[in-house]
């Protein structure tokens, strides 16, 4: 079945060895880098790569390790600079090649003016804009020492076993602060001219290749669209590319964008494979032979045979794809891509966790970091019956992973679907990707032997009669009211009703709070996707329509047109100008859609809007927002409503006034359903709670899904009042980053 494939599953031929596939699994800096016990094992990170090589990616790469001290990205964090540590990585690279084929590169990462410590450096003392210290610059002499150290750093990494590095050139990071003027205002020898700033790269490249197996990886990741002022010109990355490719380098890895820059570049919002371009466009007319890798939100195979098909690249790079299915590779190969666990590209769980010093995990993978200690296939040695009651993301997750350890499920669903709040998620402009969750759970609810029992509302007695062992509650969250004079005023509408369309929307909106919900809300109306057709029925009915509402809801909206995104957040799609912007970042998020509305997003507390989001993505919902023209109000009451519409009460001077709306969306958060635990109790029927049913917050797919799958696990042993929220833990170098964060906040 790779013959639906060919060009994905077909070998790639370097120097001196070959590679099993096109596929790279790209660097995420997961956390497990640093091991466990001050550093002293590296059981998880060997745990979680052996299970990506059983999922038969061709070439696998770590996250950042650090050549010195100076480069790490954190206190504690991972570097390779003596025998001692390469021993230690042994374990990782023998648990990858117990498996025929897959390889395993490291990658070398210097933060530079990124790190978040006192002690970074960088080509010139200039303060990154998401840094929290100003670097010092390093001497010519420390040039010649950061060298040598990436030089060691390679050579240890082969005798740990790797089958070669990739040297980190972009994002950002150090060698990228060398290479353009924007970070090295430096007259000597390593600034001033294009060559002067490029010698720093080109002579890691060339000094690794010398001192290296002439079979061992060197990938360089090269930064073909900086999207910051004063970044790299086209004519300057192709020299580079060319001068790379002279050096010694094996394969040439696509960089977009610094971290720094105010442009998503792997967010939902941005189009699948929505930067192929930039590679495309170095194959065609960059005058290199070294093959080229694309990369970035590339998360299906079917765009990545298509990438490869048209000639955008040679290899795709798929990063976080692995961390929601390390088995994507193999259900394509079988011809069974409708089984693939799709990464949604939320960022909630690897990049939001890496911010935050903690583990990196996956929203709909929350095995994912945690194989040594989350065994979803582990057969149950005491099978019970077990009712479920709620098919949203809580009850899905639960149900299908207590299935495959050979507890008897039964799922009732009051709906004529599965999903709960994800089928509102999924109509919300830039997260259509939730399509692709409800279809995983559909065939995995088929593949488990779930007895799923949809329209079907079920009382505690009825459960009881059922015969269910236990039973567990994922009945999610009903919309708060608004609690205020006119709450009942028909221009009022929940966040429920305006998402699923049962209301209509006026054209002035005031939408009452600021979290998640309250964001989504005012992307969908300030889209008007209330007004949109329904999507297009697939080209062919699956098994799994009848779970999911029927044909119409099969497929996902077209993703936006990878020209309309570039256009609307200002990036050069020629890449002819320096940085590749057409004006300053950060202004927007695509083409408007009709005429706009005039919507006002409202909260109680001063201070920024969704601040509660998540690190990764939140500053891009804002900036679209602002774009689309949302009034964000601060600082607020409310009083009432009435024909004149909302009334308001500034917190600070007590002044009153009215926002004269149509209508006035309630998102003012959610309260529990969890209405059948007493009477299960009193009837002496064991009750668990998970999801929005254990604890009404913002509409946390993340806590939901982890929450029932670690209850699905240890289902035998758990006790009810036992089942809580799991927190990735820190370990030593997060405890220590988030000390110094706190001092330096």
């Amino acid at each position: 079945m790779a013959s639906a494939y060919p060009k994905l599953f077909s070998p790639l031929k370097l120097r001196g060895t070959t590679l099993m596939n096109r596929c790279i699994m790209g660097s995420m800096h997961s956390g497990l880098e640093e091991g466990e016990g001050w550093g002293h094992q590296l059981g998880r990170m060997s745990a979680f790569f052996e299970e990506r090589a059983k999922g038969g990616v061709g070439l696998m790469v770590t996250g950042g390790i650090a050549p010195n001290n100076a480069g790490r990205v954190a206190p504690m964090a991972a570097m390779m600079t003596t025998p001692a540590d390469a021993a230690r990585h042994r374990e990782v690279t023998d648990a990858v090649h117990r498996h025929d084929g897959p390889k395993i590169a490291m990658q070398i990462l210097h933060s530079g003016r990124y790190g978040y410590h006192p002690f970074n450096v960088s080509a010139s003392a200039k303060k990154a804009p998401i840094g929290w210290f100003t670097p010092k610059a390093l001497s010519a002499a420390d040039v010649e020492r950061t060298i040598d150290d990436f030089v060691r750093c390679a050579s240890l990494a082969e005798e740990a076993g790797y089958d070669g590095v990739e040297v980190m050139g972009s994002e950002g990071y150090l060698l990228n602060q060398f290479i353009v003027q924007r970070t090295n205002k430096r007259t000597d020898e390593w600034g001033g001219s294009y060559a002067n700033r490029t010698r720093l790269p080109l002579q890691i490249v060339e000094r690794i290749r010398a001192a290296v197996d002439p079979s061992f990886i060197i990938m360089f990741r090269l930064s073909m669209l900086d999207l910051v002022e004063d970044g790299s010109e086209w004519e300057e990355v192709v020299a580079l590319a060319q001068g790379l490719e002279a050096a010694g380098v094996d394969l040439i890895n696509t960089g977009i964008g610094w971290h720094e820059a105010r442009i998503p570049t792997i967010a939902t919002c941005v189009p699948r494979g929505g930067f192929s371009w930039v590679t495309q466009k170095l194959k065609i007319s960059g005058g290199v032979s070294v093959p080229l890798v694309a990369t970035n939100r590339i998360n299906t195979p079917e765009i990545a045979e298509s990438i490869l098909t048209e000639g955008h690249a040679d290899l795709v790079s798929m990063a976080r794809p692995f961390l929601a299915d390390p088995f994507l590779l193999t259900k394509a190969k079988a011809g069974k891509p409708e089984r693939i666990n799709t990464c949604i590209a939320c960022n909630q769980a690897c990049l939001d966790h890496t911010f935050q010093a903690r583990v990196a995990s996956c929203l709909v993978n929350p095995r994912a970091g945690y194989e040594t200690e989350l065994h979803v296939d582990v057969p149950t040695t005491a099978p019970l019956q077990v009712a479920v009651v709620g098919a949203g993301p809580a009850g899905l997750a639960f149900a299908t992973v207590a299935a495959k350890r050979g507890h008897a499920v039964t799922l009732y669903e009051a709906s004529d679907k599965i999903g709960g709040q994800f089928n509102l998620a999924k109509k919300v402009p830039g997260k259509e990707e939730f399509y692709e969750t409800l279809r995983y759970f559909a065939h995995e609810l088929i593949e488990a032997g779930v007895d799923l029992r949809l329209n079907t509302r079920v009382d505690a007695e009825q459960l009881q009669a059922s015969g269910a062992d236990r039973v567990v509650l994922a009945t999610g969250v009903s919309p708060r009211r608004l609690n205020i004079p006119g709450e009942d005023h028909p221009s009022v509408a929940s966040y429920l009703e305006v998402l699923s369309r049962a209301k209509t929307v006026g054209e002035r909106v005031a939408i009452v709070g600021a979290g998640g919900i309250g964001f989504d809300v005012a992307e969908f109306l300030a889209h008007r996707a209330d007004t949109l057709p329904p999507p297009s029925p697939p080209s062919a009915a699956l098994e799994v329509s009848s779970m999911l509402g029927g044909a119409e809801e099969m497929t996902p909206r077209t993703s936006p047109l990878t020209s309309d995104f570039l256009s609307g957040w200002g990036i050069d799609g020629t890449n002819e100008t320096r940085g590749g912007l057409l004006r300053a970042a950060g202004g927007g998020g695509g083409a408007q859609h009709g005429a706009a509305r005039e919507l006002y997003l409202l909260q109680r507390k001063k201070g920024k809007h969704g601040g509660g989001l998540g690190k990764t993505t939140g500053w891009i919902h804002r900036a679209s927002l602002k774009k689309e023209g949302v009034t964000m109000l601060g600082g607020v009451s409310y009083e009432k409503v009435d024909d004149d519409g909302l009334h308001l009460k500034d917190a600070k001077s007590g002044k009153t006034s009215i926002l004269a709306v149509d209508t006035v969306v309630v998102c003012a958060g959610q309260v529990s359903d969890a209405s059948l635990e007493k009477p299960l109790e009193a009837l002496g029927v064991p009750v668990f709670k998970i999801g929005g049913a254990h604890l009404a917050a913002e509409l946390d797919a993340k806590r939901a899904i982890d929450q029932a799958t670690r209850l699905a696990v240890e289902f035998e042993s758990a006790q009810p009042a036992k089942v809580g929220e799991f927190v990735a833990p820190l370990g030593t170098a997060g405890w220590l980053f988030q000390k110094l964060a706190s001092k330096s906040a």
